[in-house]
């Protein structure tokens, strides 16, 4: 299991495969296979059956499939596309642009 730069919340740009360009923001993060859920991004359809228990009507709904991390770059507020940097102050590790330098926002 990598380490891995990219968190919840951030956005990201599309470098490579079938949706190159987009834009989104991360929904989920999975470390374990290296790979990222993003918004918007990777649709797919998928065939539900309804359920009337839960409340849920059958058809073919469309959801998000999880892209590689390797094909995503996270966007600076400021630059653009960069790569991530750390930067160590005290005891707390800040994510910063290598690109510009300045601090990467952490969304909550």
């Amino acid at each position: 299991m990598a380490t891995v730069d990219i968190r919840r919340n951030d956005t990201v740009k599309v470098i490579a495969g079938r949706d190159k360009g987009k834009q989104g923001r991360v929904l989920r993060v999975f470390p374990g296979t290296g790979k990222v859920l993003v918004e918007h991004v990777s649709v797919v359809k998928k065939n539900v059956r309804p359920n009337p228990q839960k409340a849920i009507k059958g058809g073919i709904a469309e959801q998000e499939s999880p892209i590689n991390i390797s094909n995503v770059v996270l966007t600076c507020p400021n630059c653009g596309a960069a790569r991530v940097g750390f930067k160590v102050e005290g005891d707390t590790r800040m994510r910063i642009c290598k690109k510009c330098g300045s601090e990467l926002p952490t969304k909550k």
